[in-house]
């Protein structure tokens, strides 16, 4: 774990929050081990304390010309393989977005829940000599959004601005009031179940690629197991 990438009680931490572990993400830096040890200690410190129900997380900074040089593709999956826990962890992730975000700071932003940024986000693809890096930011842009703007930013590595983003759903609201965004978000998912949460992202991600046959068992399996729980809490 980063001391520069996972801290607790930093200022962008939301008021209100029972959890308070904040994973910060620049993205100026090179993937390294410490970036995969980042996120995975962010997810083992949200998921271990059972009182959490939010993980903040900060992403900003862009990489320079050289940051595939010496990079290694058994360590490009195990950071895919970091994402795709952070992706799937058991409480709601919130990003603040500010600034240039691309590289590491683009890939995590596009793995959380709920995403904030600031007006002077600008959100693209690293430039990897003559084409845009390919890794699964591109498969996250293109499964959570589209259009031309889109496009370019794949294809070209255009940068998509504040409100390019926000038109694209990659961002969910823009403002300069970090504090007040953030603790609204947490009053809104602070009493919601983590587990339930993850069963809900999991159906969303599944609708993308599954039948509507293949959908309904797990669909039902879902309502038949908030059947359970709710007549397990109802007073009589």
């Amino acid at each position: 774990m980063s001391a520069e990438t996972v801290g607790r009680g930093e200022h962008y931490a939301a008021n209100g929050t029972r959890g308070d572990v904040v994973l910060r993400i620049d993205g100026s830096k090179p993937l390294t081990t410490e970036s995969v040890a980042a996120v995975e200690a962010a997810c083992s410190a949200a998921e271990s304390d059972t009182s959490t129900t939010m993980l903040a997380v900060q992403v900003t900074g862009t990489p320079g010309k050289d940051w595939t040089y010496g990079l290694e593709v058994a360590l490009v999956s195990k950071w895919e393989r970091a994402l795709r826990r952070l992706e799937r962890l058991g409480v709601t992730t919130v990003a603040v977005a500010s600034g240039d975000c691309g590289g590491l700071a683009l890939d995590v932003l596009l793995a959380t829940d709920y995403r904030i940024a600031t007006p002077d986000v600008r959100l693209s693809l690293h430039v990897d000599g003559d084409a845009t890096w390919p890794g699964m930011a591109v498969f996250r842009l293109a499964q959570q959004s589209g259009g031309n703007r889109l496009r370019r930013a794949i294809l070209f590595g255009a940068p998509l601005d504040a409100q390019d983003s926000l038109d694209l759903g990659l961002v969910d609201e823009v403002t300069d009031d970090l504090a007040t965004a953030l603790t609204a978000t947490a009053e809104m998912v602070g009493g919601l179940s983590g587990r339930e949460l993850a069963i809900r992202r999991q159906l969303m991600f599944d609708a993308t690629t599954t039948s509507f046959e293949d959908a309904l068992g797990r669909h039902l399996a879902a309502c038949d197991r908030a059947l359970r729980r709710s007549a397990t809490t109802r007073t009589p």
